[in-house]
This record gives structure tokens, C-alpha cells and sequence, in this order.
């Protein structure tokens, strides 16, 4: 049957019909769906300390992408520490997220060290570059007088290894913070499967790894020279992530370049403790100059928006309410020092207070975050130069003769214009172009020059100028002609 079938098929006829038949089977078959584009790879940079304002930029950026359908997030590297209230928001954030997160220091030369090896700890996956490194997460003492300062408190941040490799904590404090800390990694190691013992002796020891080491010691997961190449060794991987696993396919994604906004920015700028006391400083003072000279607004309202910049960058800095206190003592003593006679006891006292303050302001050693000891000399000797200036108006004010009130009259001249009716010791006399009631100790006369040594109400007291005072005061106007101001009280006298 086959072969007839086949011989009557060559036929043209029904070869026509047979190609027309398979023409319609062909088209009416269902096309194979394309391929689903892979979800995108955000790329969020963490460079220098982290703070709050880092912090802030890196949990916004990774709800973005969770939000956006990211497959993955790709934490770039570059940091010497930080904060740990500032570090742990950023460690919580990445063990809550749904969005598996690699942490990826680069490029060579880059760092993961103190705070930093801690987030790459608490990463789904860590990755270096050749070149780079990570460790040195042993706590440091922060405050004024090192280990058992009053007040003082730890954080898991870099410190010089000056003391001996795994010496013991010299005091409670320090001990409480050395095994929270070295706790802390240990979890965050056992938890991704990482080298818990290096972690401890990273906290414990302050020692650190190259990248190549920290591959070998599983501290790291794999060498990465740039980001395709972490995307082709990461394609096809399984990752756990909130309870979940995902198959990442990363060879062809898209990748999202996430840089910080203006938002991140402004709060980068005025959380530097340097610009925090500048713009406590400039408030401080600018409403110092509104409440003393009522009516300029501009320096009233300037203060008020710095000093409210200040003090909401101070809340998100790890501030010492002492050294807060002090600058606040030492800027109350310098404006009193103005209004006070203590010939300059105040003064002193504020500025001295005010450096102190400075110096114990912000409460961490972590680089970066500490305020230069040449700013606060420049803030010191700003306040002293305007102390100064101050002093020195003052000073000559005081020394500037009467010119208002009743005492303005005493040390004029005058001329006597006429004497009272059988009197030769009361008269009128011209005084700054008024005419005065006077009395003299001594006998008077008409056109004498006389200066006033005293007054009692509408009263001037004078006496007669000698010869050479009387030559001094230049040519005596003729009294007789002289145009007279008569003084308002003594009208109808």
C-alpha cells in the first residue's frame, strides 16, 4: 500500500496537494517559547568607613532590588571598618534577605578589614580579588584614657596589634566586648559554613589574609579578577537564602549599578564629626548674635538650621554626652565672658572646656570618624581671636567719653552769659549751644569761660577755666552776640 501510495504521489498533481498539506501541518504546529531573560545582578558599593549614612544607602539599595525581581546582589568592597551599630544594621539586613547576597571585595588593593570582614562573614557568598585582603576585626577601647575609661565602650573594629598576639583583656569591660565580638563572628561563620577558628583569631588576634589565603583557609568561597568573571563562576550555584534556595543564573544577566543619591550624599557630609562641630559651632553662635542683637534674622535663622543638622548628625554618631556637655560649658563661659567682668577668667575657662569637649566628643577610635586635633585647634583659636576682638572694643569703649545721660555734660565748656540778680556766683551760661542755669564755687562773670564739674537736675555746677585751659579752648565767642539755644526746661524760669 505504502509503495502505490508513494508511486501515486508522483504524479504532479497530487504531489502538489500532498506539499500543500504539509505546508499547513508545519505552521499549525505551536512555536517553542523563547527563553525567559535571566533577572538582573545589583551592584551596590560599600567604599570607605562604615557609617550611618552607608548604612542607610545599603539597606535602601537592597530593598530596591528585592523589590525590582534582582536574582542576586553583589556587595562591592573597599573599607576599613566602621561602626558597629552602623555594620550590624547592615548584617541584619543581609541575614533577612530574601535576595541572596555575595560580598565581593575589589578591586586589587581593596580591603575587607574589621567591620568588613564581618559582612563578608554574614555574606551568602564571599569573593575577592587577587590582590586584596581582610581581618584585623579585633575590638578597640574608645574614649578618653584608653582601657577603662569611664564611659568607654568596644566595638568590633580595627586596632593596631601593638599588644602580644592572643593577650588576655586587661578589665571586664573589655573582656564582655572581646567575647561578644568573637561570639558574634563565630555564629555568622557557623551559619554560612565558613572557617569559625580564623573568624575568632581575626577577633582576637587582629591577624588578617590575602585573598588566596582566604580561599584556601575557607574563609572566602573563590577568586574573582572582576565582575563578569564572579558572574560566569557563580552561574548555575545554589544558594540558601531566607529559608529559601535559588538556582542563580548570572553567565548572561543584566547587571544594576546602584550609586548613592543625593540623600546618601548630604547625610555622608554632615555625619563627618568634623562638619557635625562646625555646624553645632556656627548654630551656636549664630544664635548667640540673634538673641543679642534682636532683629538681624538672618544670623537667628542660619544658627537654628545648623545647629539642627548638628544635632541630627550627632544622634547617628556615636557621641560622648560628656564631651558634648563640655563644649556646651565651654561655649556658655566665652559668651559670658562678654557680659561679665572677669577679665577674661571665663574666657580662658570656655576655650580650655571647648577642647577638651571637642577631643572627647566622638566616642570611637575607627578611622575616620574621629575629629582632627588641628580643627579643633583652628575652632579654639577662632574663639579666642573673637574673645579678643571683643576685649579690645570693650577696652576702648570704656575709655570713650560720656555722649548720652545726664553725665555727657560734665567736662563740657561753656560761656556765661549773664548773672542773677544780686548774685555773682549763679547766673546762665551757654552750654553745647544750651542755655543752662549755673552756680560756681567762685565769683562769676559774663563772657567767662567756665566748665561743667557736675550736675543736680536742671543745675550745672562750673568753674571758671584758667588761663591756659581758656587758651585751649580757642577764642572766646563774643556772649553778647552768641546765638543761644534756650535748653526746654529752663523755659520761663
Amino acid at each position: 500500500m505504502l509503495l502505490r501510495w508513494l508511486a501515486a504521489a508522483s504524479r504532479p498533481g497530487l504531489a502538489a496537494v500532498f506539499a500543500t498539506v504539509l505546508a499547513a501541518i508545519a505552521f499549525a504546529a505551536p512555536a517553542a517559547p523563547p527563553a525567559a531573560p535571566a533577572a538582573p545582578v545589583v551592584v551596590i558599593p560599600l567604599k570607605g568607613a562604615v557609617g550611618p549614612a552607608s548604612a542607610s544607602f545599603i539597606v535602601r539599595g537592597m530593598a530596591h532590588a528585592r523589590d525590582g525581581g534582582a536574582q542576586l546582589i553583589v556587595l562591592e568592597m573597599d573599607t576599613p571598618g566602621g561602626l558597629d551599630l552602623s555594620m550590624r544594621e547592615i548584617i541584619q539586613a543581609i541575614l533577612a534577605s530574601p535576595v541572596p547576597v555575595a560580598g565581593y571585595v575589589y578591586p586589587g588593593g581593596a580591603r575587607a578589614a574589621s567591620a568588613g570582614t564581618y559582612i563578608l562573614y554574614a555574606s551568602h557568598i564571599a569573593a575577592m580579588a587577587p590582590g586584596t585582603n581582610l581581618g584585623a576585626a579585633s575590638p578597640v577601647q574608645i574614649g578618653i584614657g584608653g582601657p577603662g575609661s569611664p564611659g568607654g565602650a568596644q566595638k568590633p573594629e580595627a586596632t593596631p596589634a601593638s599588644a602580644p598576639a592572643g593577650a588576655p583583656p586587661q578589665d571586664t569591660m573589655e573582656r564582655k566586648q572581646m567575647h561578644d565580638a568573637s561570639a558574634y563572628i563565630r555564629g555568622l561563620a557557623q551559619l554560612r559554613g565558613r572557617n569559625a577558628e580564623w573568624g575568632e583569631r581575626a577577633v582576637r588576634e587582629a591577624v588578617s589574609l590575602s585573598a588566596s589565603e582566604a580561599v584556601a583557609q575557607r574563609v572566602a568561597d573563590l577568586l574573582a579578577p572582576d565582575l563578569p568573571a564572579l558572574l560566569r563562576a557563580l552561574d548555575g550555584r545554589r544558594v540558601q537564602a531566607a529559608g529559601v534556595e535559588r538556582v542563580l543564573h548570572t553567565a548572561q544577566a543584566p547587571v544594576q549599578m546602584l550609586e548613592p543619591d543625593w540623600r546618601s550624599r548630604f547625610l555622608a557630609v554632615i555625619t563627618e564629626p568634623s562638619v557635625a562641630l562646625i555646624l553645632m559651632m556656627i548654630g551656636i553662635y549664630g544664635l548667640i548674635f540673634e538673641f543679642s542683637t534682636p532683629g538681624m534674622v538672618l544670623p537667628g535663622v542660619a544658627g537654628a538650621i545648623c545647629l539642627l543638622l548638628a544635632l541630627f548628625a550627632l544622634q547617628m554618631l556615636p557621641v560622648s554626652y560628656a564631651g558634648l556637655g563640655l563644649i556646651a560649658l565651654g561655649v556658655g563661659c566665652m559668651v559670658a565672658e562678654l557680659f561679665l567682668p572677669t577679665f577674661g577668667a571665663l574666657g580662658v575657662g570656655g576655650i580650655i572646656a571647648f577642647v577638651f569637649g571637642a577631643v572627647m566628643l566622638i566616642d570611637t577610635d575607627v578611622p575616620g570618624f574621629g575629629i582632627p586635633l588641628w580643627l579643633i585647634g583652628a575652632l579654639a583659636l577662632a574663639s579666642a581671636a573673637f574673645l579678643l576682638a571683643v576685649w579690645t572694643l570693650l577696652w576702648r569703649a570704656r575709655r570713650l567719653p560720656t555722649v548720652s545721660g545726664g553725665d555727657a555734660m560734665l567736662g563740657l565748656p561753656g560761656v556765661m552769659l549773664e548773672l542773677r540778680d544780686g548774685a555773682r556766683q549763679d547766673g546762665w551760661a551757654e552750654v553745647r549751644g544750651e542755655r543752662w542755669r549755673v552756680h560756681g564755687a567762685l565769683p562769676l562773670a559774663p563772657g567767662q569761660r567756665v566748665r561743667v564739674i557736675g550736675r543736680h537736675g536742671l543745675l550745672l555746677e562750673v568753674r571758671a577755666l584758667d588761663a591756659a585751659e581758656d587758651a585751649a579752648e580757642g577764642p572766646v565767642q563774643d556772649a553778647a552776640n552768641a546765638p543761644v539755644t534756650i535748653h526746654p526746661s529752663t523755659r520761663g524760669a
